[in-house]
């Protein structure tokens, strides 16, 4: 069984791309997600997790991914897949409606904003790794989208960074079932420390607060 346990003042949750292109019904994600996080009850345990943290005095960074402009990517030399897709459908576009937080999911006082994400990894020419160790993070709890791309490329190399890693299975969702089995049962145990429920993660902080 394991005994994964999160350190007072040493933990962090690491919210990636709350936006409304991918949570909201209209949003232009939605349609390809829609059924994986439905099937996850995705919205329900994203608002468990962010509660349960903030109980336990846990801060919040959000890693948000980049907003798009018709002008990004003008000479670059080697796009990846997925960012030749977001930019052809202008994901996040800059000033958009799906370039917003949705709501309820966005930052709150005390909560720390990383600078944006180009890739799918949220330490890529950011500031995430400088922000985490200066408030003495060590161990980080994921939750977001998308489960096989930014979830698994920032977590992968969180534990490469020597930082203690959880996925939560439920708070995250991908564009099919089979991704969400790769990112969790293949591709997941291979980097992760804990891979845990909502429910899980919840009772773990709730008791850790009570001791």
């Amino acid at each position: 069984m394991d005994e994964t346990k999160y350190p007072e003042g040493s933990t962090a949750l690491l919210f990636i791309d709350p936006y409304n292109d991918f949570l909201a019904e209209e949003g232009k994600m939605w349609p390809q997600v829609a059924e994986v996080a439905r099937s996850v009850d995705l919205h329900a345990n994203l608002a468990r997790v962010r509660a349960a943290v903030r109980e336990a005095g846990i801060p919040i960074f959000i890693l948000p991914h980049h907003r798009h402009k018709p002008t990004d990517f003008e000479g670059w030399a080697n796009l990846t897949p997925s960012q030749r897709a977001a930019h052809e459908y202008q994901l996040f576009a800059v000033d958009s409606w799906g370039g917003k937080w949705y709501q309820g999911f966005g930052p709150e006082p005390g909560d720390i904003v990383v600078k944006e994400h180009w890739g799918a990894s949220s330490f890529a020419n950011t500031d995430l790794d400088v922000q985490l160790r200066q408030h003495g993070i060590t161990h980080v709890i994921f939750i977001g989208m998308i489960a096989n791309t930014c979830i698994e490329t920032t977590a992968r190399y969180a534990s490469e960074l020597g930082y203690h890693v959880t996925l939560v299975r439920d708070a995250t969702a991908a564009m099919s079932a089979e991704a969400m089995h790769a990112a969790h049962e293949v591709n997941g145990p291979t980097y992760a420390h804990a891979i845990l429920t909502t429910a899980e993660v919840v009772s773990r902080l709730v008791s850790e607060d009570a001791a």
